[in-house]
């Protein structure tokens, strides 16, 4: 009895590390495409620090070869080995340490014809690995496991017929438990959006959550007539998960169309609360079921499109004298909300950009005030943009600090709406939305931060570009991050202070890492601009510049024997 006991005791042991590990900031890994499935963009790795980073130099560099397309990517180190895939769905096994090629495998280009695969939406954002499998998904709409040591094809499965759905995937999936999830692209698109969850032993399928309901489901009254067929809302974006909960969380995407909402929205319906559900919320979904937990409608009848599919942080903080589970949250507008996480009960919000005019503000009870909309037959300024205040690029918090770090842009748009009826798996936007310069000055942005528990801005550096590169934060108290130029740099968490700043030669607009190998620490950039949808957009408010294209890795660490 005593040596069945002793045994429990040494599994539970060796258990609960873990969790520790793949949800705290202590591993010399980077395990997921939020560092953690709490999202935070942490590294608790200090070796490089606001005194010495001033030395940082290359010590790899690794080029995908897809240099006419970007780098959106996200890399994955998993005991010194890094995966990192390309836009065109090139999975790459490199040493961590050095950038030696372990394996390498290229998915088929897909077959012409597949919705998306035009140049604005050649991307991926990176992979996920678990269960001795490295897992990505695909622009013809499949998820693929690799073996992780061999590179070798284990299982390939169709998510959903893209020419009929229109919807594609170039998110990172997330793995929880023995489950992969995984949304897809198509908010824009006249279809139903959906989470998919896979086993990730054998691709058989565990559930799928739809976005918006169906006909006898919670929520379908919400829309007119039979517009829930086309209502959009795809979570685009990679989630998190807390384990003591049990909960994933995932934010969604708009509903479709976008900037009209004459055939989905009946008249006189009141817009501050439940409209169109469950389009632009934060869901929390059972993880072995997918079954809805609870929802937070960010932004009811979303005609801005102003997606709720960014990333969602999980932290404990003191909330008014208590300490509370809480998510902090920003949608594509910047309006950033801080919830309950176990609850989904409203505990406050801040906007982070300076100029908006899109509403008023938010009521004390987490209501929409002075909704500013677009009007058929009129063209109406919208600040920010429909390219967000922020993009999809992430944010970071630091636990160092208690600050969430974020990247801003001050754009606006010119909205024309039009009423075209809808047609299954058509991008169904309905209007033209050029973007603009803001009132009376130029584009600009800037990296704020800010204490999600106050909503207080504690410091803002204005910068001259737009910032489309997620933010990396230390426990060495840095913050880095990088601009379309080329320059990617480190700033002091503490008070934005620029302290160091190198020039990879390609525009910036995928996520740095930071990660350790024998003892040595390193912080990979992903180096490559393309000019999509929203980067060209952008680049255009700046045209005597020169974002540099380019597909390029580049990895940073001291000089050897720096102390």
């Amino acid at each position: 009895m005593r040596a069945t006991i002793m045994r429990f005791l040494l599994i539970l042991l060796m258990a609960l590390p873990l969790y520790a590990q793949d949800n705290g900031p202590a591993r010399a890994d980077w395990l997921h495409y939020g560092g953690t499935q709490l999202s935070w963009r942490y590294s608790a790795l200090d070796q490089i620090n606001t005194t010495n980073v001033r030395n940082l130099l290359p010590a790899w560099i690794f080029q995908t070869g897809d240099y006419a397309e970007n780098l959106h990517s996200t890399p994955i180190v998993v005991d010194g080995v890094m995966y990192l895939i390309s836009a065109r769905a090139q999975v790459n096994a490199l040493d961590a340490a050095t950038g030696r090629v372990i394996w390498q495998y290229r998915y088929p280009t897909p077959r012409p014809g597949i919705p998306g695969s035009h140049s604005d939406f050649i991307q991926n954002r990176g992979v996920a690995v678990g269960d001795g499998k490295v897992f990505f998904g695909t622009k013809d709409n499949f998820v693929v496991a690799l073996d992780q040591k061999s590179g070798r094809e284990v299982w390939k499965v169709s998510v959903d017929d893209p020419k009929q759905c229109g919807c594609n995937i170039t998110a990172a999936p997330l793995v929880v438990k023995d489950k992969v999830i995984i949304g897809g692209n198509g908010g824009d698109q006249a279809h139903r959006g959906y989470l998919t969850a896979f086993y990730a032993k054998t691709g058989r399928l565990a559930w799928r959550w739809y976005v918006v309901p169906g006909p006898g489901e919670k929520g379908n009254e919400t829309w007119k007539g039979d517009s829930w067929r086309f209502g959009g809302g795809s979570p685009w974006l990679t989630g998190s998960f807390d384990a003591d909960l049990n909960l994933v969380y995932w934010g969604t995407g708009n509903a479709a169309a976008d900037f009209y909402d004459g055939d989905r929205v009946a008249p006189g319906t009141n817009k501050t609360r439940d409209v169109n559900l469950y389009t632009a919320s934060v869901v929390a979904l059972d993880a072995d079921t997918g079954k809805l937990r609870w929802y937070y409608q960010e932004v009811p009848d979303d005609v801005w499109d102003f997606d709720s599919s960014y990333e969602v942080l999980l932290m404990d903080r003191q909330i008014r004298g208590q300490t509370r589970k809480i998510l902090v949250h920003m949608n594509k507008s910047g309006l950033t909300f801080v919830l309950d996480r176990a609850t989904g009960q409203y505990l406050g919000s801040f906007n982070v950009p300076e100029v908006f005019n899109w509403i008023s503000g938010v009521t004390d009870d987490g209501k929409l005030a002075g909704r500013y909309e677009p009007e058929l037959g009129e063209t109406r300024s919208f600040c920010p943009s429909a390219a967000g205040a922020k993009s999809w690029n992430s944010m970071a918090y630091s636990p160092r600090t208690g600050f969430i770090y974020t990247p801003t842009n001050e754009i606006c748009t010119d909205v024309t709406p039009n009423d075209n009826k809808p047609e299954e798996g058509r991008f169904f936007m309905n209007g033209a939305f050029p973007m603009k310069l803001p009132p009376n000055r130029t584009a600009y942005s800037h990296v704020d931060a800010w204490d999600p528990a106050t909503g207080k801005r504690i410091w803002s550096m204005p910068y001259k570009f737009v910032l489309l590169s997620s933010m990396l934060a230390t426990a060495g108290d840095l913050v880095f991050t990088g601009d379309p130029e080329g320059n990617f740099f480190a700033l002091d968490a503490r008070t934005g202070n620029k302290l160091w700043s190198f020039q990879t030669g390609a525009g910036h607009r995928g996520s740095a890492i930071s990660y350790s190998v024998n003892g040595r620490q390193y912080v990979a950039a992903t180096s490559g601009w393309h000019q999509t949808l929203v980067g060209g957009a952008a680049a255009g408010l700046f045209p005597n510049e020169n974002f540099r294209l380019g597909s390029t890795l580049v990895v940073f660490a001291l000089p050897e024997g720096t102390k």
